[in-house]
């Protein structure tokens, strides 16, 4: 079970993400962004966050932690958006917050260099959910002191809005080419090997336990929580074995966005960046000058 904590304050919207999530604050003293079940894209979004967000976690890739969210709709009386007190009306009561990272940047494949072997996990896995929302358009990735990032796996697992399809659309190829990490070579061979074998009936249970069961009731076509929740293993199961022989790597499909002036990269190139080895190579000169 996540942890559930209550909301205290809303701190203010990000109007980044379509779903209009915010900033809010909760009793344990910790900053959240919310995920609100009243957003226009619905609970599903909030189910594909869960299952795939601690699928990344339990895979070994960074992944802020996630928890579920009382509001109460009173607490956005002070709200002076329209946009944003109808939507705290309509999502009283369990909610998604995901760890505020402080300080954190959006990545950007032009100033931020990945290494192949994580290139290649990150392209694996989100072959695997099936993300077509991680392209150098939208990367929804984080770096944040020095590391990636993964957030916003709401628009993953594209079966789970048509189930009698769902077979049949699981079995799809996967198209990275825009994928954000693309220009890193990604090792995906070596992301296979190493990931798939953890990919079991056993884990992928355990993440879809995770999910409240509100989130799940009335699904057409099941007649309880626990027969959603299976669905939801079925077809990562079956992908996770061969998804890797049907990940394709081509060019991409529009012209990248111009490069990043060098003194950006210099400053968001993991650490310890170029500026930062000037900056010691001078000061140890003038030590030795002394």
């Amino acid at each position: 079970m996540l942890t559930e904590v209550t909301a205290t304050r809303y701190v203010t919207p990000l109007r980044e993400g379509g779903s209009l999530p915010g900033i809010v604050e909760a009793d344990d003293l910790g900053t959240y962004v919310i995920k609100f079940t009243g957003a226009g894209q619905g609970r599903k979004t909030l189910v594909a966050e869960v299952v795939c967000g601690e699928l990344a976690r339990r895979l070994g890739l960074r992944m802020p932690e996630l928890v579920t969210i009382q509001l109460d709709p009173v607490i956005g009386l002070s709200e002076p958006d329209q946009e944003v007190q109808e939507l705290l009306k309509a999502s009283g009561g369990l909610n998604l917050g995901m760890d505020y990272l402080p300080g954190s940047l959006g990545f950007d494949p032009l100033a931020y260099q990945v290494d192949a072997a994580e290139a290649g996990r990150v392209v694996w896995f989100d072959a695997l959910i099936n993300n077509v929302d991680r392209s150098w358009r939208n990367p929804n990735m984080l770096i944040w002191h020095g590391d990636l990032w993964l957030i916003d796996h709401g628009a993953t697992m594209i079966w789970h809005h048509n189930w009698p399809g769902a077979a049949a659309s699981a079995a799809k190829p996967y198209n990275a080419s825009d994928h954000a990490l693309a220009p890193f070579g990604p090792d995906i061979a070596t992301a296979a090997a190493d990931l798939a074998p953890l990919v079991t009936e056993e884990l992928l249970t355990e993440v879809t336990a995770l999910v409240p069961d509100e989130w799940l009731v009335d699904e057409p076509g099941f007649d309880s929580t626990d027969a959603l929740r299976r669905a939801y293993v079925e077809p990562l199961l079956a992908r996770a074995a061969t998804i890797h022989e049907r990940i394709t790597l081509d060019a991409p499909t529009a012209t990248p966005p111009s490069r990043a002036p060098g003194w950006l990269t210099d400053h968001v190139k993991p650490w310890p960046h170029p500026t930062k080895n000037r900056q010691d190579a001078e000061n140890s000169q003038k030590d030795a000058d002394r």
